[in-house]
């Protein structure tokens, strides 16, 4: 992580290059940047799990289905062992 002097040391020197005026600026650009790369991260998130939902449907269904197959051949072999 970075430590409170690195991240003074970084601020001197934005402001040695660029001077006072421009730092709120570059503040503005680099916080709209970060605001489109989150955006652009939630949208492709959505898009996967969109595009997987119907995998997981198919999958759950299958799932379910084994498992009451299961119980009823449990229960079948349960029920020839007690006659």
């Amino acid at each position: 992580m970075i430590s409170g002097g690195e991240i003074v040391l970084v601020f001197l020197l934005a402001l040695l290059f660029f001077g006072s005026k421009a730092i709120p600026d570059i503040a503005k650009t680099l916080g709209k940047g970060m605001r489109e790369f989150k955006k652009a991260t939630n949208e492709i998130k959505r898009e996967i799990n969109e595009s997987t939902s119907d995998v997981k449907r198919d999958i759950d269904e299958i799932s379910s289905a084994v498992t009451k197959e299961t119980s009823q051949l449990e229960q079948e072999v349960t029920d020839q062992f007690k006659d």
